[in-house]
């Protein structure tokens, strides 16, 4: 058992076959638009493995084995929030994306409400996607740097130096293939990784339930799936993430904001060619993660089991993050570790890549081109798409070195509620273009401002569960930019 030669072999074959694939699968670009939309020709099916691949971070596989370890299947309600939110998108969103030759969600805004909303949109999103992407890196980089550790004798080395030159290496990697072959490459890698992932996760399980060094029995009672929460008083309900209503409704509006106003998953929509296809892939997408996080759940049961029921600091862990990890690099027979530390790897990369070409997509679209640029040139719009590509996995690289100095157990938890602050703003402004026709720019400007400040508030100075703060700051975003567009149409009625 342990990591060996020949595990080490398996991660490096996968690390240079998936920038191969990715080289060869981007083509040629001859514009911006080819770069960041791929032809507008990627088939359905390609794009809903590639949004599922991307969603689908390191954190999620690990984290969530640790959760279910901890507690049980609760998880799964949320789960089915984003299969249901999913299909709330593809009525009321979707269409709008269609009716428009888009490159990103936010010039939607702009030709609903006017360029500032865009920008502030666009400028919310890239901050917080550099935020939450750069901890995921972060988050890749531990398991490796122990591999790197004991595999290149670093021991001597200090941890955070290892974790710099994995994550590096990881970026670099990454930015190989982004960097000449824009979203085709990246959405054609994703549909290689989803399969790579998955697979590490089933061979896992299935290795677990083998009943090797012992364990593999259950403990039924960690297979709930529902709980309503109904026995709780009011302020423990909301106080309480995994609760029927709390999992389904945060789940939903979670979902709607993610995969209808993130660029990093719109933009994989808009390169289907057609509506149908573009909901085919948003609703089939959903279905899969329903299923792939019951799989990582009932990994972290299986866990519960093969470790006979010991808590963290029993098996001499900080946080059950780690109990995946100390499986995989202790427990795995020889040849099956590497395969899985390459679905880990593949989690990583396929949101990075997402990350660095959605992330540039909205910079030179929403910013560069409307501000900066002073011609339309194609070679030359190329260029600069390309050169932010390479800024914003730099961007990433720097924010993600940044949290190994901050090794607190609750960064991951610091940067998922920094997105939910702005998620609700977002979702909040594109439902009050759509459900409020008399809100201007004004108002949704100020609908937004306040939803932030609601949000952070509520994120920092309040025990409420992380699972409602997208629906109640999109329910504010919407609600005060409706009374504003009220106020601002009587001064004109006045005037």
């Amino acid at each position: 058992m342990g990591f060996t030669l020949l595990d080490s072999v398996i991660v490096v074959a996968y690390l240079i076959g998936v920038a191969v694939i990715g080289i060869i699968s981007g083509g040629k670009q001859t514009s911006a638009r080819d770069y960041f939309l791929g032809h507008r020709n990627v088939p359905w099916w390609a794009a809903c493995f590639a949004i599922v691949a991307t969603e689908t971070s390191t954190l999620t596989f690990i984290s969530i084995p640790g959760l279910a370890y901890v507690t049980n299947l609760n998880f799964l309600q949320v789960a089915l929030g984003y299969l249901l939110g999913r299909v709330a998108i593809s009525a009321f969103l979707l269409p709008s994306y269609a009716r428009g030759e888009l490159v990103t969600a936010y010039q939607l805004l702009a030709g609903r409400f006017g360029p500032r909303m865009r920008s502030t949109a666009s400028v919310t999103f890239m901050v917080t996607r550099l935020l939450a992407d750069g901890v995921r890196l972060y988050a890749t980089a531990i398991p490796v740097a122990l591999i790197l550790r004991v595999w290149m004798g670093l021991e001597g080395i200090p941890p955070g130096q290892v974790y710099a030159i994995a994550i590096v290496v990881l970026a670099g990697m990454t930015l190989t293939y982004t960097y000449t072959g824009g979203v085709r490459a990246v959405i054609w890698t994703d549909v290689v990784q989803m399969f790579i992932y998955l697979g590490g996760a089933v061979v896992a399980a299935a290795i677990i339930l083998s009943g090797t060094d012992g364990g593999g029995i259950l403990d039924w009672s960690k297979l709930s799936v529902i709980r309503t929460g109904f026995d709780l008083s009011l302020g423990e309900f909301f106080k309480t993430p995994y609760t029927l209503v709390a999992g389904i409704l945060g789940g939903a509006f979670l979902s709607m904001a993610s995969h209808g106003t993130d660029q990093i998953i719109v933009q994989r929509l808009l390169t289907v060619g057609s509506l149908r296809g573009s909901r085919r892939a948003l609703i089939g997408s959903g279905v899969i993660v329903l299923f792939q996080m019951a799989l990582f759940l009932f990994l972290g049961v299986l866990l519960h089991g093969f470790y006979g029921g010991l808590s963290v600091q029993e098996l001499g862990l900080t946080k059950a993050d780690e109990i995946f990890p100390k499986f995989i690099i202790e427990r795995v027979p020889t040849g099956l570790s590497g395969l899985i530390v390459a679905g880990l790897l593949a989690a990583a990369m396929s949101t990075l890549s997402g990350s660095v070409n959605s992330l540039a997509s909205s910079a030179v679209n929403d910013l560069y081109k409307p501000y900066v640029a002073r011609t339309g040139a194609i070679v030359d719009d190329l260029r600069v798409s390309r050169f932010i590509s390479l800024i914003a996995c730099i961007l990433l690289v720097v924010v993600a070195i940044f949290f190994i100095a901050n090794t607190s157990a609750f960064l991951v938890e610091l940067a998922l509620s920094i997105a939910s602050v702005t998620y609700g703003g977002l979702l909040g402004s594109f439902l009050l273009g759509i459900l409020v026709k008399r809100a201007r720019e004004r108002d949704a400007l100020i609908g937004f401002a306040a939803g932030i400040v609601l949000m952070t508030y509520l994120v920092f100075g309040t025990g409420i569960a992380w699972t409602w703060f997208t629906f109640i700051g999109t329910c504010a975003t919407v609600l005060v930019g409706f009374l504003s567009s009220l106020g601002g149409r009587e001064k004109e009625l006045r005037a």
